[in-house]
């Protein structure tokens, strides 16, 4: 490795040239990730340290940052805000190391930690099926909940997506075992939802007992004298806290704590952090970084299986 001979502040256009070409990142991407450096670059040049260069960055350097972060903004930033700085700078650093440039490792930069903020809440595989096997399906209503939580959870769906959906948007022919269906998710953003085999089984069960004209693919039965008409976010959040109960599942299972088990499962299979980034139409890598923990728990079970040094010679 060598030592480079240019201050940090200039290896930014190189540094998003690398998000570009080697991690494939956005435009969109590496407008975030320059916007978040911006913040470290001014804090350089506050303390007269716009000169530094990457092997003269150290843990010292670091840590005033941090206190910068947490107390010399002009806002407070919550620690979650905190930690899209320190994971950019992270990247920063990571992008030395690629590149074969001394500098301060990127596990040394810690992230913010805050007891008092929510943490990722999930249902595991067994949670699910008390969850899936609460609705009474031989009632419309409760296979109509049954299509609901099942494409939740095949889909990763935002519960204001949901809704949104439309009957001709999910033509399921005879035989089909999987379907896609792109939708336009948050900020505007299109991307493809995947519905699987058993989603679609329960959506065939469920549409063959509509004899409506109405055009939402999921709508509420009030009485026979009215029209069905499309499903509130606000109804299904009811349900679900009703089967929530009936399952004996935990109270803050809400249709986003859906999202975060689709997500969950897929970590535990193997995806890949930016795969999920794209399944779940994140604008930017950072929001799917609050995943990070399920991958470091996978990565630290693959290791100790495989990689105990249990057939080294003593």
């Amino acid at each position: 490795m060598e030592k480079s001979q240019k201050p940090l502040p200039q290896h930014l256009s190189d540094f998003l040239d690398w998000l570009d070409i080697e991690k494939g990142l956005s435009n969109k991407s590496q407008e975030n990730y320059s916007r978040f450096l911006s913040k470290f670059i001014v804090w350089l040049e506050k303390n007269n340290l716009e000169g530094l260069k990457p092997h003269e960055l150290s843990p010292a350097h670091i840590w005033k940052y941090r206190v910068y972060l947490s107390r010399n903004s002009k806002k407070p930033l919550k620690k979650s805000t905190q930690n899209y700085y320190l994971i950019a700078l992270r990247s920063f650093l990571n992008y030395f190391a690629n590149r074969d440039i001394i500098s301060l490792p990127a596990e040394k930069i810690k992230l913010a930690k805050d007891r008092s903020e929510r943490q990722v809440r999930f249902l595991d595989l067994e949670q699910l099926e008390k969850l899936f096997a609460a609705p009474d399906i031989s009632k419309v209503n409760g296979l109509r909940d049954r299509a609901i939580l099942e494409t939740f959870f095949s889909t990763g769906m935002r519960v204001a997506e949901l809704v949104s959906l439309n009957r001709d948007q999910v033509k399921i022919k005879p035989g089909m075992e999987e379907l896609e269906v792109s939708i336009v998710g948050k900020g505007g953003r299109i991307r493809t939802v995947y519905f699987s085999e058993r989603t679609l089984s329960w959506l065939r069960k469920y549409l063959k007992t509509r004899t409506d004209n109405e055009g939402a693919l999921f709508i509420n039965y009030r009485s026979k004298k009215d029209a069905p008409r499309r499903l509130t976010s606000r109804s299904i959040e009811k349900s679900l806290k009703k089967y929530v109960i009936l399952s004996g599942l935990p109270l803050t299972t809400t249709p986003h704590v859906m999202r975060h088990s689709f997500s969950t499962d897929l970590l535990n299979q193997g995806v890949d952090l930016r795969i999920l980034q794209e399944f779940l139409g994140h604008k930017s890598i950072l929001a799917t970084q609050i995943y990070a923990h399920v991958t470091s728990k996978k990565l630290r079970e693959i290791h100790k299986k495989f990689h105990s040094g249990r057939n080294l010679k003593k």
